[in-house]
């Protein structure tokens, strides 16, 4: 996504800031990737798989933001990644003293993060079910 708010933030020597609870959900699970110029270039491949790692939110550095994931809800972290970003530069622009959020709090998705997606994909699947059901139950049989 080459969003203004994100090309701002990925143009930042600090990043993403923990400024929000958006930012810390994204933080949890970022990953950064230097400029190499236009991506166009196959040889740069091998090193975005490098630097996204196990990560689903990579800041390509003076370029934008990259989010990936295994389903079209995981992936939905684009939106989010842009209001992050959109919450920092609003906040910057304010002109005043940040008050980050303090580093043991902004751990706690880290913590939470797993146990709340096993949550919500068992909710989800749930929810399909019972779709299916009021769709055509015989696929049970």
């Amino acid at each position: 996504m080459h969003s203004g708010n994100g090309v701002a933030v990925s143009a930042q020597a600090g990043g993403v800031l923990p400024l929000s609870q958006h930012s810390i959900f994204v933080l949890s699970s970022l990953a950064y990737h230097e400029y190499e110029g236009v991506a166009l270039e196959a040889e740069e491949k091998p090193r975005l798989v490098r630097d996204l790692g196990d990560k689903h939110f990579l800041m390509l550095r003076n370029h934008g933001l990259l989010t990936v994931g295994t389903s079209w809800p995981r992936r939905r972290g684009d939106v989010f990644f842009e209001t992050t970003c959109r919450i920092q530069v609003r906040a910057q622009a304010g002109g005043g003293n940040l008050r980050p959020i303090l580093h043991k709090l902004s751990q706690a998705p880290r913590r939470n993060g797993a146990k709340s997606r096993g949550r919500r994909r068992r909710a989800g699947v749930a929810a399909l079910l019972r779709k299916l059901d009021r769709l055509d139950p015989s696929y049970r049989t």
